[in-house]
């Protein structure tokens, strides 16, 4: 296995912040509505862990370092468990289990299906995110994985419905996450090795 302690760093910074969380909210730590805190906090968690994913490819291209591509999949993954951490907060704190009230909830707060079809999409994600399956599927893995994209426009849409009083939080990842969209745009991405290249070409020049 390659960049063994790499790997394991990122495993550890990945697995820290729900700890810290849980600590904090069994501590008292986290307000009057710890269980609410909670829940934001996995969620945005899980949206910050898509766009660091989704950051992967662009630095090594950038960087021409195989560290990056190497916990591609693990920070996928951490992704997925991140929402899996995020909706059964929000059953146990804010539904309570009571399965009676999910309708309700439905109704009053649509961006909840929003959220459920990004959980959807990550799921089948995480599933396929193998050797076995990659093989299994060929080409049609890769189209698949696209559908990265559209969890990343589902978690904004998810984030923008709740926080509409407060967009400039929102905004920051909006625009990271647009960033990176652009720089997977074909054109974009033939030219981000040329333009190292050039910068590499240049400094050999003077010298």
């Amino acid at each position: 296995m390659r960049y063994p302690l790499w790997r394991v760093g990122v495993f550890l910074a990945a697995l820290v912040w729900p700890l810290l969380w849980l600590y904090q909210a069994w501590a008292d730590a986290l307000g009057p509505d710890p269980g609410k805190v909670l829940v934001d906090r996995l969620g945005l968690g899980t949206l910050v862990l898509l766009l660091i994913t989704l950051s992967m490819t662009p630095l090594q291209k950038l960087t021409g370092w195989a560290g990056w591509i190497a916990v591609r999949r693990q920070l996928g993954l951490w992704c997925f468990a991140y929402v899996i951490l995020h909706l059964c907060a929000y059953l146990a704190f804010i539904l309570g289990f009571d399965w009676s009230q999910l309708g309700v909830e439905l109704r009053k707060r649509p961006y909840i299906i929003v959220g459920v079809l990004g959980f959807v999409c990550l799921l089948a994600l995480a599933l396929t995110s193998n050797r076995y399956s990659q093989r299994r599927l060929g080409v049609r893995w890769k189209k698949l994985h696209r559908l990265v994209y559209l969890v990343l426009g589902l978690g904004l849409l998810h984030m923008l419905w709740i926080v509409r009083a407060d967009l400039k939080e929102w905004s920051i990842y909006a625009a990271i996450g647009a960033f990176l969209l652009v720089l997977r745009l074909p054109p974009v991405t033939r030219r981000i090795p040329r333009l190292m290249a050039k910068k590499a070409f240049l400094p050999e020049k003077r010298n």
